[in-house]
C-alpha cells in the first residue's frame, strides 16, 4: 500500500531518517554504492526493483532498486541490499527492466490558460487554413446558440503572410457579426478579433495605439482586426472573466495532463488572485500532484513607474501553500520576434514592405524603471522572471539584474530570462557572472512555421537561435519550458528533449536542423529537464534526482532513452508517474 504520512508524526520520522542518512553517508566509501539507510523499526512503504534507474546524480548515475518511506527515498542501489526494507506490508514493484528517472520539471508554462483552452475554448491547430478555421468557428457557434463571446485559436504567426485576407476583421464578421470572436495567435501575444469585439472594447479609427502595442489598420485607417501586444490588452479588459470554479477545473485538467507526460513540477508563468485561489483550493483538497511556482503577474501595458512590492507581498503571503511557491513574479519586457516584430532587438527587423519604417520592436518597461523594480523585488525576496525575447530586451534585463546585485549584494535568487534565444555575444558570459538563468524554449528551437516567421522578420540571424551548447559551456544555469499553450500543442516534453539533442523537428522526418552546432548530449538535456528544472523551481534540495532523502518524484518510461536513436526520443511514453511516493498516473489501471 502506498500512503503519505502527514503532520507532526511524519515530520519527526523524516527528521530521524535524515539524521541517520547523514551518519551513514560518512562511511559511503566502504560500501561501493550510493549510501542508504535501514530504519531500525520499519520497512519501506514501496520498493521498486528490476529497473534501470537513471538517477541524474553524478556520484551514482545508475541503480536498479529504490525503497521509499513517507514519500522519500531511503535506499537507492542494487537489489542485493534492499532486503532490510521489505516486509509483508511493503509494496514491491518489479518493473521488468524499464527505465526510471526523476520527474520532468517544466519551468515556463501556463496551466490555467492551457486548461481553459482544453475545456472551454473553440480550438484549431497552428496549421489550420482559413477554411479550417471557418469550419471550426461555425461548429462552435452552432453547438451553443446562446453564446455571446467565443475565445480560441491559435493562428500561426505567419497566418496573414501565408493567406491573402484583405480584412481580418471583415473575414471574422462573415462568420458571425453578432457573436464576439477573439482568437489568440501561437505566441498568445497578439489577437485577431471581429467588429463586435472592437465595439465592446471601444476601439475605433480614433483610438490611438497604446504604448508598447499596435492596432493594425487598413488603408482607410480603420482597425483591421489585428491587435499586437498592449493593444490586445484593450480587448482582454473588456471580455467576460472566468470564475474561480472554472479556473480550478482548468488547472485540475492541466495537472492531469502534466502527470501523464511525466511532469512533477511546473512553473505557472503568470497568475492573478483568482488563479491563485484556485490553486490554493486544489492543494487544500490534496489534488495538486505537482510542485508549482506561481509568478505573480505585473501590468503588461507600457510602464515607466516602478512596481510597489507591497501589493505583491500581500498576494505572496496569502496564497502560498505546501506545493505552490508564490515567491516569484513576472515582468514582460517585450513581445515576440515573429511577423508582428514586437520583440526588442539590437538591430532593425527586415521591413514589412517597401514603405515600412525601420523598426527594432519596443520595450514594455522603461529600462531605468526596470532597474528599480529589480532592486526592490530582489530585496523583497522575489525571483523575477522577465519575458525577454529580443537581444535588446536580454541586455536590458541583464543590466537590471546587475543593478540589483550591486545594490543588494548576492541575494542567492536566480532571476530568469524567459525565451532568451537571441543573445548578443557581449552578453553571453553575463548570465553565469550574474547568477541569472536562461529560461529556454526547446519546444520551438527546431525548423518549424514559427521559426519561418522569425526568419521572415529578422532575416538569416533568425537561424542562429538559442545557443544552448555555448551557454552550457559557460556554466550558465539553463532551464526549459514549454510555454504551453503558447507555441506548444501540449505539455509533452519529449519532443523538446529530442530537439535539444538533434536540433531537428521531432514531428517530421525532415533532415533540416536549426544551428546544429548548439546541440547537446542526452545526459545534458536530461539534466536540464530534471535537476536543472528543479533548481529553477527552487526545489533542487528535495526533488530533481533520485537520491537519498529526496522526494520520490519519478517516472517509468516505455523505453530506455540511452538505447534508442535520438530521433526516437519524442516517441517516448510515460508508463507511470509518482509524486511524493504516491502513484499519480499509470497507463495500467491495475498498477
Amino acid at each position: 500500500m502506498v500512503y503519505r504520512l502527514t503532520g507532526r508524526k511524519a515530520g519527526i520520522r523524516y527528521l530521524l531518517i535524515t539524521c541517520i542518512v547523514l551518519v551513514i553517508n560518512q562511511s559511503h566509501a566502504a560500501t561501493g554504492g550510493q549510501p542508504s539507510v535501514a530504519l531500525a523499526d520499519s520497512a519501506a512503504d514501496t520498493v521498486i526493483t528490476n529497473a534501470r534507474i537513471y538517477t541524474v546524480d553524478t556520484s551514482y548515475p545508475w541503480a536498479d532498486t529504490a525503497a521509499i518511506t513517507d514519500g522519500k527515498y531511503v535506499y537507492v542501489g542494487n537489489a542485493a541490499g534492499v532486503g532490510t526494507y521489505i516486509n509483508t506490508n511493503t509494496r514491491v514493484m518489479d518493473l521488468g527492466g524499464k527505465m526510471v528517472m526523476p520527474g520532468i520539471n517544466d519551468v515556463h508554462s501556463h496551466p490555467w490558460q492551457g486548461g481553459l483552452k482544453l475545456l472551454y475554448h473553440c480550438n484549431f491547430p497552428f496549421t489550420a487554413t482559413p477554411d479550417e478555421v471557418a469550419v471550426q468557428l461555425r461548429q462552435c457557434i452552432a453547438r451553443n446558440t446562446e453564446i455571446a463571446w467565443i475565445e480560441g485559436g491559435q493562428w500561426t504567426s505567419n497566418f496573414f503572410q501565408n493567406y491573402a485576407i484583405a480584412s481580418p476583421r471583415a473575414w471574422l464578421d462573415s462568420i458571425s457579426p453578432d457573436v464576439a470572436i477573439f482568437l489568440h495567435d501561437d505566441a498568445t501575444h497578439n489577437a485577431w478579433v471581429n467588429s463586435r469585439v472592437l465595439t465592446l472594447a471601444g476601439i475605433d479609427r480614433d483610438t490611438p495605439d497604446p504604448e508598447g502595442g499596435r492596432i493594425v489598420r487598413d488603408a482607410a485607417g480603420e482597425p483591421n482586426g489585428l491587435l499586437y501586444e498592449s493593444a490586445r490588452r484593450l480587448v482582454l479588459d473588456a471580455r467576460p472573466d472566468w470564475t474561480v470554479a472554472e479556473y480550478k477545473m482548468a488547472i485540475a485538467e492541466a495537472v492531469q495532463q502534466a502527470n501523464s507526460f511525466g511532469l512533477t513540477g511546473v512553473d505557472e508563468a503568470r497568475v492573478q488572485a483568482p488563479m491563485l485561489e484556485a490553486y490554493r483550493l486544489l492543494d487544500k483538497a490534496e489534488a495538486l500532484t505537482v510542485n508549482v511556482t506561481a509568478n505573480l503577474q505585473t501590468p503588461r501595458s507600457y510602464r515607466d513607474t516602478p512596481l510597489a512590492p507591497g501589493e505583491y507581498e500581500t498576494l505572496r503571503d496569502k496564497y502560498r501553500t505546501e506545493h505552490v511557491d508564490t515567491r516569484y513574479i513576472k515582468i514582460f519586457l517585450d513581445g515576440v520576434p515573429t511577423a508582428s516584430r514586437t520583440a526588442f532587438m539590437l538591430e532593425d527587423y527586415l521591413r514589412e514592405d517597401e514603405q515600412g519604417e525601420p523598426a527594432r520592436g519596443f520595450l514594455l518597461v522603461d529600462a531605468n524603471t526596470l532597474k528599480q523594480d529589480m532592486i526592490n523585488l530582489d530585496k523583497a525576496g522575489f525571483t523575477v522572471k522577465m519575458h525577454a525575447a529580443g537581444d535588446g530586451a536580454v541586455r536590458v534585463a541583464l543590466d537590471a539584474i546587475e543593478a540589483a546585485r550591486k545594490a543588494n549584494g548576492p541575494s542567492g535568487l536566480r532571476h530568469q530570462l524567459a525565451h532568451a534565444g537571441f543573445i548578443d555575444p557581449q552578453d553571453m558570459a553575463r548570465f553565469a557572472e550574474l547568477n541569472a538563468t536562461v529560461d529556454a524554449s526547446p519546444y520551438i528551437w527546431f525548423p518549424s512555421p514559427i521559426i519561418d516567421s522569425i526568419v521572415g522578420a529578422v532575416g538569416e540571424r533568425g537561424r542562429r537561435y538559442f545557443p544552448i551548447a555555448e551557454l552550457h559551456a559557460l556554466n550558465t544555469d539553463i532551464v526549459m519550458g514549454s510555454d504551453w499553450p503558447s507555441a506548444a500543442v501540449s505539455l509533452n516534453p519529449w519532443g523538446a528533449i529530442e530537439a535539444l539533442v538533434t536540433r531537428r523537428n521531432p514531428e517530421t522526418n525532415n533532415p533540416d536542423t536549426l544551428w546544429l552546432a548548439q546541440a547537446i548530449t542526452l545526459e545534458q538535456a536530461l539534466h536540464i529537464a530534471t535537476l536543472g528544472g528543479a533548481r529553477g523551481l527552487g526545489i533542487e534540495s528535495k526533488s530533481g534526482s533520485v537520491k537519498l532523502g529526496k522526494s520520490a518524484d519519478f517516472i517509468v518510461l516505455d523505453r530506455n532513452l540511452f538505447d534508442i536513436p535520438p530521433g526516437q526520443i519524442s516517441e517516448t511514453r510515460v508508463v507511470q508517474t509518482w509524486f511524493e511516493g504516491a502513484q499519480v498516473y499509470s497507463t495500467d489501471p491495475g498498477q
